[in-house]
């Protein structure tokens, strides 16, 4: 198993915070964003190597950052070759990116970048191995329907099974959504390519999740506990005091 840690936006909506510093090497309570990802897979059975997709703007930091990391298994920093927001790949695209680059070849955790939580990822892991034909996410309860509307919102049968997935509604059915946590068996890497080729849209992995579950069984797995999407200044702050 491969993780990959998508960390190629621009971090434009925090503004003067993420024009020098990549959002995943912002640091929370002293310590890069990104390292709190490696501590929660780090122990994980069967690991073999970690990604880390980025764009070409910050390439070079996350090469020194990668320097100074310790980790059990190997690390590779991935370029995207993208220079500003409006030419990047969006994080399907990224994905594609690293899976043909790389030649992937193998069952792969997708993490994005800007994830806090304090979650036992060894339970999803084990959920999402269980089910080695289909795509798992993790869902998260984010007890407000007003900031679901945000992001993509979830319904999920009691086996786990996503019955309905809406991306950014404007009247959400729940609170539930996705988080950008998945699970991509290796019999499933190949689904990437095609919805790129018959959708032809690259931005949220959320479209890629949508498209999916209307084609073949999905899977969400509810984390529980503490979760900041470091997507805006305002959660950033709140994490800065709150996480532990």
């Amino acid at each position: 198993m491969k993780t990959l840690i998508l960390a190629a936006g621009y971090g434009t909506r925090l503004r003067a915070l993420g024009e020098n510093t990549p959002k995943p090497l912002l640091p929370i309570n002293g310590k890069p964003l990104i390292n709190y990802t490696l501590d929660k897979i780090k122990d994980l059975n069967g690991l073999n190597e970690v990604l880390v997709v980025t764009n070409n703007k910050f390439y070079s930091h996350f090469c020194d950052w990668k320097d100074q990391v310790s980790f059990p298994c190997p690390i590779t920093i991935v370029n995207d070759g993208t220079e500003t927001p409006e030419d990047r790949l969006g994080s399907i695209g990224d994905i594609d990116f690293v899976l043909q680059k790389e030649k992937v070849d193998d069952d792969l955790l997708v993490v994005g970048g800007d994830n806090l939580f304090d979650y036992n990822v060894n339970e999803y892991i084990m959920f999402s191995q269980d089910k080695p034909q289909s795509v798992s996410m993790g869902v998260y309860d984010i007890g407000n329907l007003e900031e679901a509307k945000l992001f993509g919102v979830v319904a999920l049968d009691d086996k786990g099974k996503v019955i309905s997935f809406e991306e950014k509604p404007s009247q959400p059915k729940s609170s539930l959504i996705a988080m950008c946590f998945y699970y991509l068996p290796q019999k499933t890497l190949s689904l990437v390519t095609s919805y790129l080729q018959e959708v032809k849209k690259s931005d949220t992995a959320g479209d890629y999740i949508r498209w999916l579950h209307q084609k073949s069984e999905v899977y969400g797995f509810p984390f529980i506990g503490t979760w900041y999407d470091i997507g805006s200044i305002e959660a950033y702050h709140e994490a800065q005091k709150k996480f532990k």
